[in-house]
């Protein structure tokens, strides 16, 4: 699969110009592979030096963070009988850069930080990409525009953003899941720009994709705030559960088979929202650190009981 052009890589040449005032970013192959795997690799798609430059102020991050005043909130992806994460710190971080630790960076007895604070964190979110300047730089950009228009979208939306850090020993698994059942739209939108800042392989928990499946999987629930109180819970869909002109073929699959995606630093996976995609525990002694946004198409319903709410001036138009 070929790499994006040089010239409108970031970190590649940030000057350069697009004819008629759009890149054209991704081939037609490339293209085709997305729309009949829901899922695309993209190698290279950062230069070194921009990877290498986000790492460093991840690690930045990581370090100067107090936990003197935190909540210590924890991330759960609701398996094992643990509630899904949905505090107010966590609820109300969608104009905010908040930390959040691994469930397994507590002793299980005592409950006390077993982990230093650096190797604790699970995820950093969700607006770094308009508060933190490094963030920002790569992800509202032309190339990343470019790419949301040759997928469809007509208004796209940055709504989030995540360092998720799959920290050595103790990094989540991540059971199988949609991504526009955490960002609902209706009809559904979401498209996951996924970034690798360091290589992500079998041992500290690289992706894995149920090829095809967005084209079969409808996203029956959604993840909302509980009415009338703190706390967040999944309900049914009511409105479509597939996007606008997706041709699908709604059907049971007993068992889903998964393709591992290992990839090297420097790698964008574009992720449909739809796809049903997942990643194992870390391990192993190294971390797998990723960059991660998602786009929803503005034009879409996006409604006041998601999760995630609009700061007061909406949405980040990509």
């Amino acid at each position: 699969m070929a790499p994006s052009p040089a010239s409108n890589r970031p970190g590649v040449s940030e000057t350069s110009r697009a004819l008629n005032g759009h890149y054209s970013c991704l081939t037609s192959d490339q293209l085709q592979s997305f729309h009949d795997d829901g899922y695309l690799i993209i190698p290279n798609a950062l230069s070194a030096s921009t990877t290498s430059s986000l790492l460093q102020e991840t690690h930045s991050m990581l370090s100067s963070f107090s936990v003197d005043d935190h909540p210590m909130t924890k991330f759960s992806t609701g398996e094992n009988n643990n509630a899904h994460v949905g505090d107010d710190y966590f609820l109300t971080s969608g104009d905010k850069i908040r930390f959040f630790f691994e469930e397994d960076a507590f002793h299980p007895s005592t409950g006390e930080l077993q982990k230093p604070k650096h190797r604790a964190i699970n995820k950093i979110g969700h607006y770094l990409h308009e508060l933190n300047p490094a963030f920002r730089d790569a992800t509202l950009l032309p190339f990343n525009a470019a790419i949301a228009r040759q997928l469809g979208f007509t208004d796209p939306r940055v709504l989030q953003s995540m360092i998720i850090c799959k920290q050595p020993e103790i990094g989540g698994r991540v059971p199988p899941h949609q991504d526009s059942t955490f960002l609902y739209t209706d009809p559904p939108s979401a498209v996951g720009f996924w970034i690798a800042l360091e290589d992500a392989t079998v041992e500290n928990g690289c992706l894995s994709f149920a090829k095809g499946s967005h084209r079969r999987t409808p996203v029956k629930s959604r993840f909302v705030r509980k009415e009338g109180e703190n706390g967040t819970e999944f309900v049914d869909v009511k409105g479509a559960r597939f996007p606008q002109h997706l041709q699908f073929e709604e059907r049971v699959q007993e068992e889903e088979e998964y393709t591992l995606g290992e990839v090297k630093a420097g790698t964008l996976v574009l992720i449909h929202g739809n796809l049903l995609h997942k990643s194992e525990k870390n391990l192993s002694e190294k971390s797998r650190f990723i960059y991660t946004f998602h786009v929803i198409e503005g034009r879409n319903e996006y409604d006041i009981y998601n999760w995630l709410q609009p700061p007061d001036c909406q949405f980040s138009r990509l």
